[in-house]
């Protein structure tokens, strides 16, 4: 292959149609028109003795070749891109860019809330797009561009990502405040801890993401010792718990951080049985370990959750 009929122009297109498999989208990602990116891409078949992307029912579909280029063009445009920008300043204050950030319901209220808040007054230009964490599709969204920044648990992150631990989080009991069965006082604390035999006698709700169960490891604890409790209501989203429960008689286990500052109206107690908590950390591609405002939002989001004594970088 004659390589001097190469430029870096033609291997960006190559990249993007390979991931856009369309040559519209594809003119579109890179600003151009589409007889321009058609044009390129004749260009790419000749150079490379391959079709690289052949016509199908939607868009088009990759060779073997194509796909064996991939990864390796990937990975030398990340370099070039990383060399390109590692010498620019980020002025927060002045800067105009857009960036994408994955996370679950509950993390997009206790850490994505507080962070746009903060971004507000920092750095006034930064648009920030919010997606819904996928960990079956995190890498590849990673990959493509399409995310900037992912908040999970560690144990969900692909290990080709970059990742920094944020917090531990456990679980707490919330009811409403003056809930019969439970004594409280008026700032909301309990006048002490509720014992398991009394928590399953209580109504309550549960969180299942995936819609529609009635139970959680909880119940297996529970079926430990012997009880159950009476789960009423299963609930989709953690988002839709802290309301319901401080307008009726039932009670839930949330995660700690999805009330705090919030508990206007409820009761904060602690578990009546011992439940395993989880970790958050943030993810991020390795295009984007360098780049100086990518770096500057990471920062952000560690003041937003505070210190951690064990936090590790990878």
């Amino acid at each position: 292959m004659d390589t001097s009929r190469l430029d870096l122009n033609l291997l960006v297109t190559l990249e993007t149609l390979l991931n856009e498999r369309n040559v519209t989208r594809a003119a579109a990602r890179l600003n151009l028109s589409q007889p321009a990116v058609s044009a390129q891409l004749a260009r790419l078949r000749d150079v490379f003795e391959d079709p690289l992307l052949l016509p199908a029912q939607r868009g088009m579909t990759p060779t073997a070749k194509a796909l064996s280029l991939l990864e390796p063009l990937r990975q030398a445009l990340d370099q070039v891109r990383g060399v390109a920008s590692s010498h620019l300043n980020f002025d927060p204050a002045t800067a105009d860019l857009t960036v994408t950030i994955a996370a679950s319901d509950y993390l997009q209220t206790s850490v994505l809330q507080p962070l746009v808040l903060r971004l507000r007054r920092e750095a006034p230009g930064v648009r920030i797009a919010v997606r819904h964490m996928d960990p079956a599709q995190h890498a590849a969204q990673m990959a493509r561009g399409d995310v900037d920044l992912g908040l999970m648990q560690p144990i969900e992150a692909a290990p080709s990502l970059r990742m920094r631990a944020l917090f531990h989080e456990r679980y707490v009991l919330i009811a409403r405040r003056g809930h019969p069965a439970l004594e409280g006082k008026a700032d909301g604390k309990a006048t002490a801890k509720l014992s398991a035999k009394a928590f399953a006698k209580l109504e309550q709700v549960i969180v299942s993401p995936a819609g529609g169960a009635f139970s959680t490891p909880v119940d297996q604890a529970l079926a430990g010792l012997r009880l159950k409790r009476q789960v009423v209501l299963s609930a989709a989203s953690f988002l839709f718990v802290p309301d319901i429960v401080s307008r009726s008689d039932l009670v839930a286990l949330v995660p700690e951080r999805l009330v705090k500052g919030r508990a206007a109206g409820l009761q904060v107690l602690p578990p009546p049985l011992p439940i395993e908590g989880f970790d958050i950390a943030m993810v991020w591609h390795e295009r984007n370990q360098g780049h100086a405002a990518q770096r500057w939002l990471r920062e952000q989001v560690l003041a937003v959750v505070g210190p951690r004594k064990d936090v590790t970088t990878s």
